[in-house]
């Protein structure tokens, strides 16, 4: 089965989070010496050529990444306009390729033998659906998944009427169902308890 080619997809890296739980800077963390979103940045460039970073820091992030990442400066007027949202729909406006895959800086688990048979599920989507997404009890997970760049106008629009819930904006869409083999790839790490309990051996 074909995969969507490098050339037609990119990926979008979110890195805004205050990480006020976790009391340090998630995105620095170390999985085995290298900072987790310079790992997962590495992981997506075997994917697509055009990676980028959206976060508050920039300059934080600048001297770890890999130098080819594109890193973009979040832009919240105030607490209200941020979160994953927002922050996804300022990433897509300097984006062109048909399909986008979106990430959160947070996914210790995620390696490239999980992630190859995703892009073969791409080539089957309906042209109705905006997205690609694992799905989970309370809904569809957003933050590790794959979006049309056709979405953008119904997401702007979303936002400008006041809606800034992932889940809510997603009930209003067509999204089709991305199979996992294993869901313990989708599991993040918010507080220092959970790092102990579940990533520590990455550390």
């Amino acid at each position: 089965m074909k995969t969507v080619s490098k050339n037609n997809l990119s990926a979008i890296i979110l890195a805004g989070g205050q990480s006020s739980r976790m009391g340090r800077d998630k995105a620095l963390i170390p999985i085995q010496g290298i900072p987790m979103l310079k790992r997962l940045a590495i992981l997506a460039q075997e994917y697509t050529t055009d990676v980028y970073i959206i976060t508050s820091w920039p300059e934080r992030y600048q001297s770890i990444i890999p130098p080819d990442c594109h890193l973009i400066q979040e832009i919240c007027p105030s607490r209200k306009t941020q979160g994953p949202l927002t922050a996804f729909s300022q990433a897509l406006t300097h984006i062109k390729t048909p399909w986008i895959w979106l990430l959160a800086c947070d996914l210790p688990n995620l390696t490239s033998p999980e992630i190859l048979p995703w892009l073969t599920y791409l080539e089957t989507v309906s042209e109705d659906a905006i997205a690609l997404l694992p799905r989970h009890p309370k809904g569809w997970e957003p933050l590790c998944g794959f979006y049309r760049y056709c979405c953008l106008d119904s997401l702007q629009h979303f936002i400008d009427t006041g809606g800034r819930s992932f889940q809510s904006w997603l009930r209003q869409q067509t999204v089709a169902e991305l199979p996992m083999r294993d869901r313990q790839v989708l599991l993040n790490c918010n507080t220092p308890q959970e790092w102990e309990s579940n990533f520590r051996r990455l550390g």
